[in-house]
Parts: structure tokens; C-alpha cells; sequence
């Protein structure tokens, strides 16, 4: 599947995707518990199929929040370097080895609990990290591609370890995705 990923056609992984209605997340640190997210694939399916794909290739497995502000978000999936037991000077720079991905921009707020892709300065830049929402940040609407709402757990997500600073870099031991499977 990766060959028709780098090639541009997402058809198989969307029409595989579309059975996975969302992912579950076991926290471990800080937080521990279970965070379910209902995945929108209506709404973002190219990133939803990325997600997909490297929560079933078990990627996000062992990941850790690297950058988490409180009264706003707890980010996460950095596949390359947010590794437990890896550099965490690096969290937060690297994605996957699929392609970045185009913006899917939609109307739906980012409310609590919302589930979105973080990027670089370009709109078209989004890989394998993505954030959950502590509180409603109606500045992101349009700016950032929503993937998905949590449905249960959000008390999971609210006791993650915040970080320091504007950045809100986690400093020590950061909490982290244990595992991370896709569900029907």
C-alpha cells in the first residue's frame, strides 16, 4: 500500500479506511487510560487513510505528547522522533516515511475534544502528527484539517501532561500512546 500512497492514489486506502470508524488510544504516564476518537472520513479522507494506515502498521505504538498547552491542546505522532526512549530535543520535527499530505479544510469547528493534523507553515504539509483539543480554538477553523472527535476519554486527554513555555515542550517524562489500534 505504500507504493500507491507515494504514488498519489489514496482509492485503497480510503475504501480500506472507510471501515475503520475510528482509533483507540491506551495513555500511559500522567494520564493513564483509553482516549476513543470517531475518525471523519467524510470530511479529511486522504488523512484520515494516513492515520489509518500507521495506527494499523503500529507507528503511533510507544509515541509520545511531546508538545501539550494547557487551555488549548495536547499534540502528538511524531512517528520518526517522538519515540520513547528517543532524543526528545527532535519530538516534534519529523513525520512518517509517507507523503505529506493536501490540506482538507472543512467547516467544523474546533471545539473540545476535536481531533486535527498539525503542519508546518504550509497548508499542504500535514503528515503524522496530530492534536487533541483541551478547550475550543475557533482561531484553527479553517486553517487545519479536522480528522476527528473524541467520544469517550476526554478526562484521559485533560489529565495529560502539560508542557512548558509558549511551545509547551513537555519537560521530563512525557506521557505517551502505549498503543494505538483502528476500530470498526
Amino acid at each position: 500500500m505504500r507504493k500507491l500512497i507515494a504514488g498519489g492514489v489514496f482509492a485503497t486506502l480510503i475504501a480500506s479506511s472507510a471501515l475503520a470508524s475510528g482509533l483507540k488510544i491506551e495513555v500511559e504516564g500522567e494520564a493513564n487510560g483509553t482516549i476513543t476518537i470517531d475518525l471523519l472520513e467524510d470530511i479529511a479522507p486522504k488523512h484520515v487513510a494516513q492515520i489509518t494506515a500507521l495506527a494499523a502498521d503500529g507507528k503511533y505504538d510507544g509515541v509520545v505528547f511531546h508538545r501539550v498547552i494547557d487551555g488549548f491542546m495536547a499534540q502528538t505522532g511524531d512517528v520518526e522522533f517522538g519515540r520513547v526512549g528517543g532524543d526528545m530535543r527532535r519530538a516534534g520535527t519529523g513525520g512518517s516515511d509517507l507523503p505529506d499530505l493536501p490540506a482538507e479544510f472543512s467547516d467544523v469547528s474546533f471545539d473540545k475534544g476535536v481531533v486535527g493534523m498539525a503542519r508546518s507553515q504550509s497548508p499542504d504539509s500535514a503528515n503524522s502528527q496530530f492534536f487533541i483539543m483541551f478547550d475550543a480554538g475557533p482561531f484553527l477553523n479553517g486553517q487545519y484539517t479536522v480528522v476527528g472527535r473524541v467520544t469517550d476519554g476526554q478526562d484521559v486527554v485533560d489529565a495529560i501532561k502539560r508542557g512548558a513555555g509558549s511551545n509547551g515542550a513537555v519537560i521530563g517524562a512525557p506521557d505517551v500512546m502505549k498503543t494505538v489500534t483502528v476500530t470498526d
